[in-house]
Order: structure tokens, then C-alpha cells, then sequence
């Protein structure tokens, strides 16, 4: 199925996406500064200004990375997606869906290198197969490349055996784009059921969903999307765009501005650090 047909999709199952509470036990990141987190009560009340250059919030790229990469381990089951960063601080998480689509990826990872920023970008494999140099480009510029299945069906729709075969295509185009199998995952549309945590739990990838919706795959125009981000903007929190599925020129010129808007006032972007074992 072509991507571009994702945004007639969306509206019709939108309504199904159920994302639960916010299952955030045990989360590990990596912060600006390096260093890591556990759980704690996410902290949302005014936070002080830092005034720091963008290279302040680079982070460590995986090609610097000199240990050798493994295969994800199996994880816990869990029973809903983690939504949020329970962290003290101004931190946030970015994440970007669907791609990746050679129309916008390569302009939303030149401005997320122009500000030494790092995010996730949870790919659908019918897009990756054939834009691996793009994986490859995520990777070696530090970002995380999770799975977002082949497809992007509704799984709630799917037997097991039909779920497990666009998570584990996926995962396979994922480590031949740059040798490593993806450690993350998001249902398509949020929309999660048992199978799909036991089943990504057994790949060794942790389920992720979002606290911000942008809402770009409706297309509403740039200063809304930008409004929308700063607007939800706190500390912990997960914002969810596009880089495929549709016209996504709004969410590229979007995040050049609600970007630096956000760094100058004091935020840091962080990702999740990777496993050893």
C-alpha cells in the first residue's frame, strides 16, 4: 500500500488508537550531558532558563559508538506503551513516524544536525527497503531508528502470526540498512493490543507511544503545528510527527521554527541510550 494513502487511513482509525496510562517504570535515557535517569515523578512546574549553545545538546552518535553491536535481548512484557520521560528537567523527547520518505527525511535530519539535536524515527519497513542509505544516515548522526511494522496496519486486526511478520520484516531491513536490529517500537495509529507487547517484548523492543501529538498528518498548516508543539511542551514529555505518509512540507518548515523557539528557552532533547546486553 502506498504511504500517501495513510492519511485517509488515519481518519477512519483514528477513533481505535487507545493508548492507556502512562507506563514509564524503570525507563532509561540519555541525557544532554550523558548522563541517565530512572523513574521519577515527572517534574512540571516552572523550570529555570538555560541559555545553552546548540552543541550543548549533542549527543553521542551510535557511529561513535566502538563497542560491537548485539541483537536486542528479550524485555519485559508490558501491558501499555511507555508515553512520557519520567525526569526532573526540561527534557523532551522527539519522535517522527512513518518514513522514512526522501521528499522530507533528509530536510528534517539537516535541521535537526544544524541544532545538534537527536530524536527517534520509528520507520515502516515498505518505506525503509528502499531508502536504507537514509537509516544508515539516522544512525551514524546519532538518532534511534525504531519500528513502526511494514505496513502500517492496525493490529488490533491482525492475528499473530500476520503481527509478528511486519514486525520481524521490518526489524530485518532495519539491521541490513546498518547492522543493528531496532531496540524500540510503536503500533501503528497507538493502537496496541497483547500480542503486539509479547511479541515486541520477545524481540527485545520496548513499547513507545507519545504525550504530544502534533497532529501533522492533518495537514493544518505550519503555525498550528508550531503552536501545538510549543504549547504542549514540558518537561518529559514525547511529541509525535511525520516525516511520510502524506505531504509533510508543514512539518518541515515547522520544526525549523518551533525548534530553536524551544532550545532558547531552555529545553534539552535527549533519546534513549542503548543497551550493552
Amino acid at each position: 500500500m502506498q504511504k500517501d494513502q495513510l492519511l485517509t487511513r488515519r481518519r477512519v482509525l483514528l477513533g481505535a488508537a487507545a493508548l492507556g496510562a502512562a507506563g514509564t517504570a524503570g525507563l532509561l535515557m540519555s541525557g544532554t550531558g550523558g548522563e541517565s535517569v530512572r523513574s521519577a515523578a515527572p517534574a512540571w512546574g516552572p523550570q529555570a532558563r538555560a541559555a545553552l549553545k546548540p552543541n550543548a545538546y549533542r549527543l553521542q552518535p551510535l557511529a561513535g559508538d566502538t563497542a560491537p553491536r548485539r541483537r536486542p535481548g528479550k524485555v519485559a512484557v508490558r501491558s501499555e506503551p511507555i508515553m512520557e520521560l519520567p525526569v526532573h528537567g526540561r527534557l523532551m523527547v522527539l519522535t517522527f513516524d512513518d518514513g522514512p520518505d526522501p521528499r522530507y527525511t533528509p530536510d528534517i535530519l539537516d535541521t535537526l544536525d544544524e541544532y545538534g539535536v537527536r530524536a527517534m524515527f520509528f520507520v515502516c519497513g515498505e518505506m525503509a527497503v528502499d531508502n536504507k542509505e537514509l537509516l544508515a544516515r539516522m544512525a551514524d548522526a546519532g538518532h534511534i531508528v525504531g519500528n513502526h511494522t511494514w505496513t502500517h496496519p492496525l493490529l488490533t486486526q491482525l492475528d499473530r502470526a500476520e503481527i509478528r511478520s511486519e514486525m520481524v520484516r521490518t526489524s530485518d531491513v532495519i539491521e541490513d540498512a546498518y547492522g543493528e536490529r531496532p531496540w524500540w517500537f510503536r503500533a501503528p495509529y497507538g493502537a496496541w493490543n497483547r500480542a503486539a507487547f509479547q511479541l515486541g517484548a520477545e524481540m527485545g523492543m520496548e513499547p513507545l507511544a507519545w504525550t504530544v501529538d502534533s497532529l501533522d498528518w492533518t495537514t493544518p498548516g505550519t503555525r498550528t503545528i508550531i503552536d501545538r508543539v510549543e504549547n504542549g511542551a514540558a518537561p518529559g514529555v514525547v511529541v509525535l510527527s511525520h516525516d511520510a505518509g502524506g505531504d509533510r512540507s508543514q512539518t518541515v518548515r515547522a520544526l525549523r521554527k518551533w525548534l530553536p523557539h524551544l532550545l532558547d528557552d531552555g529545553y534539552h532533547f535527549t533519546v534513549p541510550r542503548r543497551r550493552t546486553v
